[in-house]
């Protein structure tokens, strides 16, 4: 067996920055599912809020509740929007370039529900951008081991405890991994969905193992529906047109040329309005029209859609393009607290597959990215001086020969998950 200080399961944003404000004397392992660049966290496109003053104060925290349908918790609201000042800095240390006006000003865009620009951004991959930063530094410490093609199956438990996870290693080979605490970053439930944003390789692992031993989960059946989504008839993952499109101009329009809605209410609103449109028209998708924009800030901001948009077929200087609504985000997730800490004792969770409140019942554009790195450095903060360590390792005996079956338990875990978001939709009726 394999002894670690910490194993974080994800090497998304939180996971990774949850590694980098880990204390350089632990001796960390990283693992994730698929490659390193298949993580959410790259596919973000709009940019990541922060506090522009305290005289924002009140109108962020308004969005944030009015967006979640008032489902959200205070508390969690107000230390993400009070924190965003300290991560947008941190992120800046670290190399993460946002946009700036000539005169080297932060530049701010709006997107849907909020009441004004306070919303960072790096051309339309704002996602990729400060992963790609985070990898980086993380790739420079000797105390962080990274293990790609790697697969949670199970929790070690000792004493209702976590001391450690089974994995499957790109090799195949089932291994036991320990460690004093625990950290789940693991993203969202994608890929249990046929129209998704998402990664395929998503599929709510994590859930499925904290359900089978216990550990509190919460809402898990607040899932969010993107509005617009380039509409393709091919399998796999959906290309999204990012909020902040519309929150610079871009309209949507039936298969008739009528706009029906106004572009700038909360997502689920407009999803909701797309899907009643389409219904109506018996059509398979409405159109956004990117024109009212303009060229130049198109080119700008928005490079790596126009250049989707026309391998689709599709010059988004010249027509509109077709969009749908698909799956592209979990509000729900594993229950954690403001540090971060789960039900279960030395087991952290954060990211998109934990539950913290922030969202409530729908997520506010541009949230998730800095919801994701405050709690993933208050787990780190909470695990450097909140818990020692308490792993006893002797008289540990692990049958891993009850992992073999490795595919019939991946599929059971999709199940399992499934019937738990079915079950909580009938509790939420």
């Amino acid at each position: 067996m394999e002894h670690y200080d910490v194993v974080i399961v994800g090497c998304g944003a939180a996971g990774l920055y949850c590694a980098l404000h880990l204390p350089r004397s632990k001796r960390i392992c990283m693992i994730c599912k698929d490659d390193l660049e298949q993580s959410d966290s790259y596919l973000a496109q709009g940019g990541i809020c922060m506090l522009r003053g305290e005289g924002d104060y009140s109108s962020y925290f308004h969005d944030t509740l009015k967006a979640g349908h008032y489902e959200n918790d205070p508390k969690s609201v107000d230390l993400m929007i009070r924190s965003s000042n300290t991560i947008i800095k941190d992120l800046i240390s670290y190399g993460v370039q946002f946009e700036k006006d000539p005169q080297g000003n932060l530049l701010f865009t709006k997107e849907g529900a909020h009441s004004k620009a306070r919303i960072l951004f790096h051309e339309d991959q704002t996602g990729r951008e400060i992963t790609t930063k985070l990898l980086y530094a993380v790739q420079k410490l000797e105390n962080i081991s990274i293990f790609e093609h790697t697969t949670m199956i199970d929790l070690i438990t000792k004493q209702e405890k976590a001391i450690g996870v089974v994995v499957q290693d790109p090799s195949h080979k089932i291994k036991a991994i320990l460690a004093e605490d625990i950290v789940l970053a693991s993203g969202g439930i994608g890929g249990l969905f046929p129209n998704s944003t998402n990664f395929r390789s998503l599929t709510g692992d994590a859930l499925a193992i904290c359900l089978k031993h216990g550990i509190q989960l919460q809402n898990i059946d607040y899932i969010q529906i993107h509005p617009t989504t380039l509409y393709t008839k091919k399998e796999g993952r959906r290309f999204l047109l990012s909020e902040s499109l519309r929150g610079e101009g871009a309209l949507l329009y039936d298969i008739y040329g009528n706009r029906f809605t106004n572009e700038l209410q909360p997502r689920d609103v407009v999803s909701k309005a797309i899907l009643k449109q389409m219904e109506k028209d018996q059509s398979e998708f409405v159109y956004e029209d990117l024109r009212p924009i303009g060229k130049e800030t198109l080119q700008k901001h928005f490079p790596n859609i126009c250049s989707k948009c026309l391998e689709a077929g599709y010059d988004v200087f010249q027509e509109p393009v077709p969009v749908v609504p698909a799956q592209h985000y979990f509000m729900g997730g594993i229950k954690i607290n403001l540090s971060g800490q789960t039900s279960m004792p030395h087991l952290y969770a954060c990211g998109e597959t934990s539950c913290n409140g922030v969202h409530g019942a729908n997520r506010l554009a541009s949230n998730s990215l800095l919801e994701s790195l405050v709690f993933a450095r208050k787990a780190a903060d909470d695990i450097a001086f909140g818990q020692y360590g308490t792993t006893q390792y002797s008289e540990l005996e692990i049958d891993l020969s009850n992992y073999e079956q490795f595919d019939e338990r991946m599929e059971e875990y999709r199940q399992l998950v499934l019937q738990e978001i079915e079950k909580e939709k009938r509790n939420h009726e």
